[in-house]
């Protein structure tokens, strides 16, 4: 059985699908799924999703574009969220160099709140890292050093650099449909050369659907062809793979348990 990590169900691509997406999941192994609030706005649509579906679980946070926008979010805020039974992990937080470079300021004042909140809710910390791997790996390591915390680098598809950093600190990478694309062997390297018990798969869904629906709307469905190439890449059976990756995200997100 596989679970999509990572994965946007209250986006307007998918309104008034919800039961037949999260079917088509399940009968593709796909049981369970956490899909992550990006703006407090959306949390009621989001703790709806997840109330209405069991395997459906979610995060929430403040993305990193929308830092400079965004109300202020407070460490009280999030640990009151994170109170809901089906709330799993904090974020999506980080740092996007490549869209929102002029608010870096504001992104990194951000990240440090959510860093705070998985430390004293004992959820893991769900990280957006575009365009700014040495900040990313400087500030983990700098706060991993202040107080332990736990972390998926979410869609990872940054360089070795990063990776080593984060798998240095005991986190996890999170594998999308990125390493299906034609043009990303040198990130199923990187892959390739991680432990395969700090791996996950996600869609980040309805974004970057693997191949062959490459260009289309993703689904968590989807996940599977993710690890159908996941598995490729470490050598294994699609249901080795499958097993391994739903024990790391046990092990990560030990609260969403059916």
């Amino acid at each position: 059985m596989l679970v999509d990590s990572h994965c946007h169900l209250d986006f307007p691509e998918f309104d008034g699908e919800h039961d037949e997406i999260i079917a088509r999941a399940q009968a593709a192994g796909v049981t369970r799924m956490v899909t992550i609030c990006t703006k407090l706005a959306a949390l009621p649509k989001v703790e709806a999703i997840a109330e209405a579906h069991s395997g459906v679980f979610f995060a929430a946070g403040i993305h990193p574009m929308s830092a400079a926008t965004h109300a202020p979010v407070s460490v009280e805020d999030l640990l009151t969220i994170a109170k809901h039974p089906k709330m799993v992990g904090i974020g999506e937080t980080g740092l996007d160099y490549h869209y929102t470079a002029d608010s870096a300021a504001q992104q990194k004042i951000n990240l440090g709140i959510h860093i705070e909140a998985a430390r004293q809710s004992s959820l893991p910390l769900i990280i957006h890292a575009r365009a700014a791997d040495e900040d990313m790996a400087d500030i983990l390591t700098a706060e991993h050093a202040n107080g332990a915390f736990s972390c998926v680098m979410h869609c990872f598809s940054s360089g070795p650099e990063l990776a080593h950093a984060a798998l240095d600190l005991g986190f996890y990478l999170s594998m999308s449909g990125i390493v299906t694309f034609n043009k990303s062997q040198d990130l199923r390297d990187i892959f390739a050369a991680a432990p395969l018990n700090r791996i996950l798969v996600e869609t980040d869904a309805p974004y970057l659907a693997p191949m062959p629906h490459r260009g289309k709307r993703n689904e968590p469905a989807y996940t599977a062809h993710t690890a159908a190439k996941g598995a490729e890449v470490f050598g294994l059976s699609l249901e080795e793979f499958a097993a391994a990756t739903s024990a790391n995200f046990d092990r990560l997100f030990a609260k969403a348990q059916l």
